[in-house]
C-alpha cells in the first residue's frame, strides 16, 4: 500500500519549485493534496491529476491569519480531516545577498513575516483539527544555512534558525495530542528561481564543491525525507532536524 494512502496533506508554497515536488511526491504515495499558495498552481495540479492523484488548491497568503484559517476550513470541507502540514512557503530565491548594514528594516520584516509568521499562522490553523483527530504531522522546512552560520543573508538565515526552535517547542507542546513536528534542513537546491539569479547559482556551486556528494541538489532529493516524516514510519520521531544536504553540515 502507498505510504500516505488517504492521508490529507497541506503543502504551503506548493505551486512551484520544491513545494511542487513535495506535492507530486505526496500524491504519488496516495495522499489527498492541498496546495496552498499565492501563485497559480494549475501546472502542478494538471500533472498530479494526469497521474491519477487527488489535489485541490487554495489561494493562501501565509502572512494573513484569515487566509490560513480559510485554508484549513477548505481542506476539512473537501476531505474531512487534516493529517499533514508541510510549512514550505518562504522567501528565498528573490532575496538579494547583502551584508547586515545594507539590509533595510522593511526587507528584514518581510522575510521574517513570510518565513516565521507564516509558519506560525498555518500551524495554528491546523492544530485544532489535528488535536481533535489525535493525529497530525507537521513538517517545517529550515535550511542548511541555519546549521552553519553564513554571511550576507542574515534575515533569511535568522528565519530558518527560528524554524528549528519553533519545531522543537511545538513538538514538546503537542506531543500528547498525537501531533509530531519535525524539520527538514535542505542544502542549496537548484530551483527555477535560483537558476535565474547569477549570485545564487554561484553560491550553490560553491556548496556543491565542498560537500560530500558533489552534484547539484534538486528538489526531488528532499521529497523522500518529507514523505518519511509525513508517514507512519516516523510516528516515534518528533522535534528532530533532518539535514538533506549531501553531507554539507553533517550535524
Amino acid at each position: 500500500m502507498a505510504r500516505l494512502q488517504n492521508r490529507v496533506a497541506i503543502i504551503t508554497g506548493g505551486a512551484q519549485g520544491i513545494g511542487a515536488a513535495y506535492a507530486r511526491g505526496f500524491a504519488a504515495e496516495g495522499a489527498n493534496v492541498v496546495i496552498a499558495d499565492v501563485a497559480p498552481a494549475d501546472a502542478v495540479i494538471d500533472e498530479i491529476k494526469s497521474a491519477g492523484g487527488t489535489v485541490i488548491a487554495t489561494r493562501t497568503d501565509v502572512t494573513d491569519e484569515a487566509a490560513c484559517a480559510d485554508m484549513a476550513a477548505r481542506t476539512i470541507d473537501a476531505f474531512g480531516r487534516i493529517d499533514i502540514l508541510v510549512n514550505n512557503a518562504a522567501l528565498w530565491g528573490h532575496i538579494a545577498q547583502k551584508p547586515i548594514m545594507e539590509i533595510s528594516k522593511a526587507e528584514w520584516d518581510r522575510v521574517l513575516d513570510v518565513n516565521i509568521n507564516g509558519m506560525f499562522l498555518c500551524t495554528k490553523a491546523v492544530v485544532p483539527q489535528m488535536t481533535q483527530q489525535g493525529y497530525g504531522k507537521i513538517i517545517n522546512i529550515s535550511s542548511g544555512r541555519a546549521l552553519k552560520g553564513l554571511p550576507n543573508l542574515l534575515h533569511y538565515d535568522t528565519s530558518k534558525g527560528a524554524v528549528i526552535s519553533f519545531t522543537r517547542s511545538v513538538a514538546r507542546e503537542l506531543g500528547d495530542a498525537g501531533i509530531r513536528a519535525n524539520t527538514i534542513a535542505p542544502g542549496g537546491i537548484m530551483t527555477d528561481n535560483v537558476v535565474a539569479q547569477e549570485d545564487l547559482r554561484g553560491f550553490i556551486a560553491l556548496g556543491t564543491a565542498t560537500r560530500a556528494i558533489k552534484r547539484e541538489q534538486v528538489p526531488e532529493d528532499v521529497v523522500g525525507a518529507c514523505i518519511f516524516l509525513a508517514s507512519e514510519e516516523s510516528d516515534f520521531v518528533t522535534g528532530q532536524v533532518l539535514a538533506v544536504d549531501g553531507g554539507s553540515a553533517m550535524n
